[in-house]
C-alpha cells in the first residue's frame, strides 16, 4: 500500500511538473522593441506571487513590458481572442482570468493570446492587499490608474494591430481576431469596442464583469464589433449596471449583441449557475460563426 501511495504521489508530481513546463513553453510576443514609449523610467521588476484568499491562483504585478502568449489549439479554426486579465491596473489575475480561459478556448480551436498589459507600481511585497486598500476611495483610485489605463489601452490597440499583420504566420483571419476582458480588463475591452480605428477593429468582444471607468463613451459606430456581456447582480462593483448601459447602447445602435445577468455570482462569476459564462460565451461564438473552421 505504502508503495502504491509513493507512486502515485510520484505520477502527481511528475504531472504537475510537465503541466507547468507546457505553461512556461508556449510563445511569447513582445509588443514593442525595446522599452515600451512612455514609460522609458519605469525601472521597477516584474514578479508574481500566489492569492488563496480568495482563490485567485497567481497574480503577476509590476508590469513594465507589455506580451502576449500564445495558446495554440489542436486543430486551428482560424478565429483569435486576445484575453485581458482584470487586477485594478495594480495586478493581473494572470491565471483565473487568463490561462484558464485560454485553456479551455482552445478546446474549441481558437487561438488564444494571453495578454500581459502595462500596470501601476506596488510598493509593498503584497500588490493585492495594497489594491484593495487602494480600492476604498474611488477618486483616489481613478487618478492613480488614470495613466496605467491609458497605457493599457494603447497597449491593446497595439496587440490587435500586431495580429492583424502577423495574421498568417498564426493561422488566423483577420475578420475574426477577438478581445475579451475580466474586471479592468473590461474597461480595457470596452474602449476598443467603442473607440476602435479600422486597424485595430476587433472581430468581436466579449466583456465579462468590467470595472469601475469614468470614461465618456462615444456614440456606437455603425460597424462596431458583435458584442458579448455578463456580470451578476450582486457584483458589489456595479457591474452589471455598466453592461446594461453597454446593451442599450448596442442594442440602440442596431449591432449585434448578447447579455447574460446572474442573481448571483458576485464580482468574479463565482458559484453555478454564473461560472457557466464561458459555455453560454462559446454557445454566442457558435451563433455568430466564430466556431466554424475558415
Amino acid at each position: 500500500m505504502k508503495k502504491s501511495t509513493g507512486l502515485k504521489s510520484r505520477i502527481f508530481a511528475l504531472s504537475l511538473f510537465i503541466s507547468v513546463s507546457v505553461i512556461s513553453q508556449q510563445k511569447v510576443i513582445q509588443l514593442y522593441n525595446g522599452t515600451a514609449p512612455g514609460s522609458e523610467n519605469w525601472d521597477w521588476t516584474e514578479n508574481e506571487m500566489v492569492v488563496n484568499n480568495p482563490p485567485i491562483g497567481k497574480i503577476i504585478y509590476n508590469v513594465t513590458k507589455p506580451t502576449l502568449t500564445v495558446f495554440t489549439p489542436d486543430s486551428a479554426n482560424g478565429t483569435a481572442v486576445i484575453i485581458c486579465p482584470g487586477g485594478g491596473f495594480h495586478v493581473l489575475n494572470i491565471e483565473r482570468e487568463g490561462i484558464n480561459v485560454a485553456k479551455e478556448l482552445t478546446k474549441k480551436g481558437i487561438t488564444v493570446f494571453v495578454f500581459k498589459y502595462r500596470l501601476v507600481e506596488c510598493l509593498t511585497n503584497d500588490p493585492w492587499l495594497e489594491l484593495k486598500n487602494s480600492m476604498a476611495n474611488a477618486d483616489s483610485f481613478q487618478k492613480k490608474t488614470a495613466v496605467a489605463k491609458s497605457m493599457a489601452v494603447t497597449d491593446l490597440n497595439m496587440a490587435i494591430a500586431y495580429l492583424q499583420q502577423h495574421a498568417t504566420a498564426f493561422n488566423i483571419d483577420t475578420s475574426r481576431i477577438g478581445v475579451i476582458g475580466f474586471s479592468a480588463g473590461g474597461v480595457l475591452a470596452t474602449d476598443v469596442a467603442y473607440n476602435f480605428i479600422p486597424k485595430t477593429k476587433p472581430g468581436f468582444v466579449a466583456i465579462i464583469y468590467p470595472g469601475i471607468s469614468n470614461s465618456k463613451k462615444p456614440t456606437v459606430k455603425t460597424d462596431a464589433p458583435p458584442l458579448f456581456l455578463a456580470a451578476a447582480s450582486d457584483d458589489p462593483l456595479a457591474a452589471e449596471s455598466t453592461c446594461v448601459n453597454i446593451y442599450n447602447d448596442w442594442l440602440t445602435a442596431k449591432r449585434p449583441v448578447e447579455l447574460h445577468l446572474y442573481l448571483k455570482g458576485g464580482h468574479g462569476l463565482r458559484g453555478m449557475p454564473a461560472q457557466s459564462w464561458i459555455t453560454r460565451f462559446e454557445e454566442w461564438l457558435d451563433v455568430q460563426g466564430f466556431l466554424k473552421a475558415k
